[in-house]
């Protein structure tokens, strides 16, 4: 069964509106603190400016420059990967469909950065005491949801539209 052109322009809808959100959050994050300490907004949650130039958590962020275009391409495939499969899959499971339209939203968000910048721009940051978790953005809790959903699916607990 393939998905109907009205859902499928749903999703897509949803996944511009995540990029959106993504790129408007890393644009206050730029104005705002660009050269100004980490403000704290709880006990342990601040915004902190990152420029992440590697992959999830700093990973590979000191490599050289060859990972923006490592992780670039990986982007761009993905992308066009989970476009062909959320327009071909059977769309009884909501949780695969959703899962994959998170991933998608949240990989072309971080590529519109690697592509403007070079980097992708970080500002949220969780931290206990001296212990920081790696800094992210709104790309990032949605690449990351959509990978929980997509576990879930994997384990076959699906939502059926039926």
């Amino acid at each position: 069964m393939v998905i109907s052109l009205h859902r499928y322009l749903k999703y897509l809808a949803f996944v511009f509106s995540i990029i959106v959100l993504d790129q408007i959050t890393k644009s206050i994050a730029y104005q705002k603190l660009l050269g100004v300490e980490p403000v704290e907004v709880f006990p342990m949650l601040q915004w902190a400016l990152v420029f992440n130039r590697g992959a999830a958590f700093g990973f590979l962020n000191n490599a050289g420059g060859i990972q923006h275009y490592f992780f670039s391409g990986l982007a761009i495939v993905v992308s066009v990967v989970i476009l062909i499969w959320l327009w071909r899959i059977c769309m009884k499971n909501i949780v695969l469909a959703w899962g994959l339209v998170l991933v998608l939203a949240g990989a072309i968000g971080n590529l519109i950065d690697r592509i403007r910048y070079q980097y992708v721009i970080d500002f949220i940051n969780f931290h206990y005491n001296d212990w920081y978790f790696p800094a992210f953005n709104i790309a990032d809790i949605s690449i990351t949801m959509g990978a929980f959903l997509l576990i879930l699916d994997a384990f076959g607990v699906g939502l059926s539209t039926d």
